[in-house]
């Protein structure tokens, strides 16, 4: 594998469901691509997955990844539920069907093409490629609802 590719990914969403949006920043050798987008009736959760999704199928070859997100659920998802959904034909331990297993199912496939590190960092507290995420997220918002950044 090469140098390490960074991700920073955020979701966004103005009620929970209502309109949100994801944002992904990657970095690679001090080159930054954002990528950013929005539904119109989602929820954060789905945003949080829709961003590192989006930011690991921006690769078009497998790398190296150090994938940053604030979401607990997508960590915990990833590190310690996926597996045994997987084992369980994609039912909870309750036996219910997994929420989001859509997404969940995009991110393992995308998660495999790769070597992918997670880190957890607390949002809103300053983490600039975080706060960067953050922002994307909130743009994609914004363009649902008709508002465009210059």
């Amino acid at each position: 594998m090469s140098e390490q590719i960074e991700i920073f990914t955020d979701g966004a969403c103005k009620g929970n469901p209502g309109v949100g949006g994801w944002g992904a920043l990657l970095v690679f050798k001090g080159v930054e691509k954002e990528l950013w987008g929005g539904e119109r009736d989602t929820t954060n959760n789905r945003m949080e997955l829709t961003a590192a999704i989006k930011g690991l199928e921006e690769l078009k070859r497998p790398c190296d990844v150090l994938l940053v997100t604030d979401s607990e659920y997508v960590m915990k998802g990833m590190q310690e539920w996926l597996v045994n959904w997987k084992k369980r034909g994609w039912k909870t331990a309750a036996k219910q069907p997994v929420k989001n297993a859509d997404l969940w199912q995009a991110l393992d496939e995308q998660v495999n093409r790769h070597t992918v590190t997670w880190k957890w960092v607390r949002g809103h507290t300053g983490h600039h490629g975080n706060e960067r995420a953050d922002q994307l997220a909130n743009r994609g918002v914004d363009e649902v609802r008709g508002i465009k950044h210059v």
